[in-house]
Order: C-alpha cells, then structure tokens, then sequence
C-alpha cells in the first residue's frame, strides 16, 4: 500500500567532490564509481540511496546503488559533482498482505506443478486445450517462484535487473497463454452455436509457440533495450515507474484482460441461449452445464480479475485501495489453484484417470504385498 507519510533521510557518508575542467556536471560515456564508506553501519532495514548535490537539494538523478553491504556502498553515477550517501527507511509494507501473497502463491505453485504433472502424464486427456493448459502452468509456475524468491533480492542491482526482466517476460507470456485460452474456449464454445469444428480445429501448436513465447520476448526485448537502467527499483525487483516503462507490462495486460473479457462474457451469452434452446436433450444440457461452470471459473484463470490493479491508484481513498488491495492480493495469489480445480478435479475425464491410475497402483501394491507374503513363507519352509 502507499504511505502517506514523508520518506525521513540522514547522511551516512562524507561528501566527495570530482569535476572534469571547468564543469562539474559534466556528463560522461562511462559512468564512474565512488565507494563510500558508512559513517555509521547500516541497520536492516535501511535502504542507501547514492545522491549528488543539485544546487539546493539532494538528488539521485544519473546516479545508482551497484553494491551495498552494512558498512560501505558503491555508487555508479554518469556525472560528476558532489556526492554523499543518503540512508532512508523503507515504506512500511502490510504484514497481512505479504502473509497472503506468500500462503497463496504456495498453495498455486503445489496446484500448479500437480496439474502439469497431470496434463503431461494423462495421455487420454492430451490435445490442444492440455497443451494451452500445460504452457500456461509452466508460466505461471516459473514466475511465481522467481517473484516468491526473487522480488526482494535487490543488494546486487545487475541481478535484480536480470529477476525484474525474467519476471516481465514470464508474466507476459502467461497472459499472452491467457489470451490463447481465452481464444480456444470462445471457438469451442461458438462451434455448439454453429455446429461444426473447424474454428477450434486451426489451433496449431506450431504456430501457438511462436506467439505463446515470442511476441512477449519482443516486448521485453524493446523494453529492456531502450530502458534497462528502469529494471530494477530500490525495494523490489520489478519495473520502475518513471520515464513509463512500467506501460510495456501494463499495456498489453491491459489489451488481453479487455480481450479475454469480451471473450467471457460472448461466451456466457452463447451458453445462455444453448441451455434455453436444449431443455429435452439431458446428456447435452449436463454437458452444457459443466462448460458454463468451468466458463464461470475462466473469469479468473483469464486473468480478468487482474482488472483489479488498475483501481490501485492514489487518487482513491485509502480504505477503498485496501479493499482493493486484498482482493486483488487474495484472487490473483491462488490462480494456481483456480486452474488445478477447473482443468483437473472438476474434470470428468481427468477424475476418470485418476481413478485408474489409483487402481493399477492399488493392484500393483496388493501383488507386491501377495509376492512378498508369499517368498517370505517360501523362505521359512525352506529354513524348516
């Protein structure tokens, strides 16, 4: 959430000067670094911030933390002037959503890999829906374990910027998957209006790939090429917000939520009038039923409900943005679980498999035990 309260900072270093003629804030090709050491050591949660001296205030503009331990901090700035180090406390984040995030991000990960394990080893449940199921697993599982283990690793500024850039692409390659599925669901729905499957059937997995993972390497490629320097933020490894760079993320999100949105809501509407127009066919309306309960749990393995961020802004009042705050926290956290629920335990044909796959493990245990019973009473006549 954001604080309201002033950011309080104190000097921690000696001020050092360095001028190149006449100018001191002369610009440079190859930034320079200044190690400083700490006045006073650093306590755990203070954050260091590299500034020069703008006339009448301190700045940190052309100037970045490369390394910082407890007693000493080097700096890397593109100009020279005065430097000093200053030392600030981080905002105060909400314990409450921080549990949330975690718990909920543990419980998807489990979902997560249990539903790729199934996707990938359930050959009768294998085609295109699996593989855009399994892609999407894969995505969110990489990037959830990253941001879990990641997020906060902002010591070393190179690595934080490598986590921040793995984080943007892995996040967008699984709404640019959202959107595929997105796209699958509302062709295969369509084909119950218009009665044939030729729509769904031009799904390719050649062609799925290359957009799946490519078009998001592109947008992350011309984001980290024009604006690497914003990769990485002094709390958390993720995107800066100034100079805009923060809109490579946001901007297609924005795109498939919209997109995946119409899809949804076309859907519901094509099952509204196939349910209406199938009322003695029982077989076809339980088989209606199901995929308008699993287009109902799409709302969220769609990513719709990451609408939700675009509230979080400072213009609402505080206890309309925590509301937010936690719903979105909560709902985005578990889309691990939404996923393993619709696409594996609600799944007729999933269920099936499990069952059989319990059954020939049961009988193999059972003709372990019968063999095992059976050498031991071997072997004991055998001592007799």
């Amino acid at each position: 959430m954001n604080n309201k309260e002033p950011v309080k900072f104190h000097l921690n270093s000696k001020v050092v000067s360095g001028a190149v003629g006449y100018r001191s804030g002369s610009s440079l090709s190859i930034p320079v670094n200044f190690t400083f050491q700490h006045i006073q050591m650093r306590s755990g949660r203070e954050k260091p911030l590299c500034v020069y001296w703008n006339k009448t205030v301190w700045s940190n503009q052309g100037c970045n933390v490369s390394w910082y331990n407890d007693s000493q901090i080097v700096c890397s700035c593109t100009h020279l002037s005065s430097f000093a180090i200053l030392m600030s406390l981080p905002h105060r984040e909400d314990c409450v959503l921080t549990v949330i995030t975690h718990v909920g991000l543990s419980l998807s990960l489990l979902c997560l890999f249990l539903a790729a394990l199934t996707f990938l080893l359930c050959r009768a449940i294998q085609g295109t829906s699996t593989f855009l199921h399994l892609q999407l697993c894969l995505c969110l599982f990489v990037a959830n374990l990253l941001f879990l283990f990641g997020i906060k690793q902002t010591q070393l500024k190179i690595v934080c910027s490598i986590i921040a850039g793995g984080l943007h692409y892995l996040y967008l390659a699984a709404f640019t998957w959202m959107f595929l599925e997105g796209l699958h669901l509302f062709l295969t729905v369509r084909n119950l209006k218009v009665a044939n499957y030729t729509s769904a059937s031009r799904f390719k997995k050649k062609f799925m790939c290359p957009f799946g993972y490519g078009i998001p390497a592109v947008i992350v490629a011309v984001s980290a090429a024009t604006s690497s320097q914003h990769y990485g933020t002094q709390y958390h490894c993720w995107l800066k917000i100034e100079k805009g760079v923060i809109w490579s993320f946001i901007g297609p999100v924005f795109v498939i939520t919209l997109i995946n949105l119409f899809f949804y809501l076309t859907t519901l509407w094509i099952l509204r009038e196939r349910l209406s127009s199938l009322n003695k066919e029982v077989s076809t309306i339980q088989n209606t039923r199901s995929l308008t309960i699993k287009a109902l749990a799409q709302l969220f393995i769609l990513g719709c409900s990451w609408s939700l961020g675009f509230f979080l802004i400072d213009s609402i009042d505080e206890p309309t943005r925590s509301v937010i705050a936690y719903t979105f926290t909560i709902i985005n956290s578990l889309q691990g679980v939404y996923i393993f629920l619709v696409h594996c335990v609600l799944s007729r044909q999933v269920q099936e498999e499990y069952k059989k796959c319990f059954k020939r493990n049961k009988k193999r245990t059972e003709t372990d035990t019968y063999m095992l019973a059976v050498s031991t009473s071997h072997s004991r006549m055998l001592e007799k």
